[in-house]
Order: C-alpha cells, then sequence, then structure tokens
C-alpha cells in the first residue's frame, strides 16, 4: 500500500513539474477579435488587448503603391464593406475593387465597419478603415503602454497564392521585402512570427530572415510530415484548423520542436479539448472567451 501511494505521489509531482514548466498559452486575437469588433481594423486591435491576448493576430496585402495594409480579402469584402458615401457594396462590385490595384489614399476611403458583419452578430457597428500595417504597430504599441500592459506579438499573415501573382499582390519576394521593411522600421524583430499558406513566402522569409519565426497554415488533411516536406527547413510552428488537432498530431509536433497553435477556435468547450490536448495557443475571434468578460 505505502508503494502504491508513494508511485501515486511521484506520478503527481512529475505531472506538476512538467505543467510548471511548460510555456503559458499564446492567446491570439484572430483578426485583432473579429467577433467583437470589425476585423483587420485598430479598433479590434485595442479590443483584443483589453481582453488580455498575447499575440495580435491580422492579415496583410500589399495596394497599388507598394503599401502594407490590413485586410483579409485581395478586394473589398461587400459582406461589410461601404463605399466612401456610405452605400454598400454590391457582390458584383467587389471583385473589380482589387486592392493591388488601388492606391492606398483610395483603400482607406471606404467604410469597413459600419455596416457591421452578419456572421458575427456581436460584431460592434462602427465606422473604420483598413489601416496601415506600420500604423496598426504604433497604434498597439502606444495603447498597450498607456493600459500598462505588456507590449504585444504579432502574427502576420501573407495572403497570397501562385495563382495571384501580378494580379493580387506582387511575387512572393516583393511582397517579403515589403513586409520586412515595416517591421524592421519599427523594431518589432523580437516579436513577431510570420505565418502563410503559401509555402513560397515562408521560403523567402527564411532565405532573407532565417530567425524570425514562421508559422505553416494548414487546411488540408495530407499531414504534419506531407505538409511539413512543402517546406525546405522546419517552421517554428504548424498552424492547422482546429478540427485537425488531434493528441496524436500534438505528440508529433512536439516530438519535432514545432510549436502548434490552431485556428480558427471559437467556442468555450472546443477550446477547452484543445487545452486537454497540449496545444502551444488559441487562435480566435471571440478573445473574451478566455476571460468570460
Amino acid at each position: 500500500m505505502l508503494r502504491t501511494i508513494l508511485s501515486l505521489l511521484i506520478a503527481a509531482f512529475t505531472t506538476l513539474g512538467a505543467s510548471a514548466q511548460r510555456p503559458p498559452i499564446d492567446w491570439q486575437g484572430h483578426r485583432g477579435c473579429r467577433g467583437l469588433m470589425p476585423e483587420n481594423t485598430i479598433p479590434a486591435m485595442r479590443k483584443a488587448l483589453d481582453l488580455g491576448v498575447t499575440t495580435l493576430e491580422m492579415d496583410v496585402v500589399i495596394s497599388q503603391d507598394r503599401q502594407v495594409l490590413l485586410s483579409h480579402d485581395p478586394y473589398l469584402n461587400a459582406d461589410f464593406v461601404r463605399t466612401p458615401q456610405g452605400q454598400p457594396l454590391s457582390k458584383a462590385q467587389e471583385k473589380s475593387l482589387r486592392l493591388y490595384a488601388m492606391p492606398y489614399a483610395d483603400i482607406r476611403r471606404y467604410d469597413v465597419g459600419s455596416q457591421g458583419n452578419a456572421k458575427f452578430p456581436r460584431q460592434q457597428k462602427l465606422r473604420t478603415y483598413k489601416p496601415l500595417l506600420a500604423e496598426v504597430i504604433d497604434s498597439a504599441e502606444a495603447y498597450a503602454k498607456r493600459k500598462g500592459r505588456p507590449a504585444p506579438r504579432y502574427n502576420i499573415e501573407t495572403k497570397m497564392a501562385p495563382t495571384g501573382d501580378g494580379t493580387l499582390h506582387p511575387a512572393p519576394a516583393e511582397f517579403v521585402q515589403l513586409l520586412l521593411a515595416v517591421i524592421n522600421a519599427k523594431g518589432i524583430q523580437d516579436r513577431v512570427t510570420i505565418q502563410s499558406f503559401d509555402p513560397r513566402a515562408l521560403e523567402e522569409l527564411h532565405r532573407l530572415r532565417p530567425a524570425l519565426p514562421t508559422a505553416l497554415l494548414v487546411d488540408n488533411t495530407s499531414g504534419l510530415a506531407a505538409n511539413l516536406q512543402r517546406l525546405s527547413f522546419r517552421p517554428t510552428l504548424y498552424s492547422p484548423h482546429y478540427r485537425l488537432v488531434t493528441s496524436n498530431l500534438v505528440k508529433a509536433c512536439q516530438q519535432q520542436g514545432i510549436k502548434i497553435v490552431p485556428w480558427t477556435v471559437n467556442t468555450a468547450a472546443e477550446i477547452e479539448r484543445l487545452l486537454q490536448l497540449g496545444v502551444d495557443g488559441i487562435i480566435t475571434d471571440y478573445p473574451d472567451l478566455r476571460t468570460g468578460q
């Protein structure tokens, strides 16, 4: 009996020790906090900071005049964008409004918040615009400092694909160079990760800045080994759709020294399941699920 009790105590302390050594969960606000504020905007980033995220997740595209700005879509999305005159866009209009074919001054005039997004009924409606990445960083840094919060980390996705080269965005080399120029100018190199579904972006980044953390985004069922073969190097993070995450996948990532951060996790039950599996971070549209606020 004594031997059994001792064994149980040793196992318990071993588990506690492992938990104590494990880094804290990286809570990432998806597009700032898309479920609560207009996506990829300064208000969304500030709200995410208020809710205690450690990392601001965002998407970037390139304008005609080679400005790096926040946007998930390569065009103005009729689901939530209004014209400078306040009129809703039609689906027929949106694809003609390619951001890579528009100077940033024109893009900025469109309202991306007043209409709201029917897919996110809790999202606050307010007039706002697609900001430059540099402006977002300046705002987040100043806001965190003013609120007495730690300086945020940034997880920046390059929105690109081979079919879009030259029409929806520049080629990978130019895209990555433009992005790195902003990161370097703002001095956030130690607090940034670059993520992409397109291995070309990560390859170019690794060639130019091999020490900069990278995340491979995944939405296929090919498996870890096959997806890692798409890169010539090992990424810092593996970032699959949350439904693809299993205990075996988490263990396989851990064995290779790769962190696993699933997207986009929008229910408390699913967050709890993933935390129990041992993921390293959570990307969510609703950072308030973390705090219960």
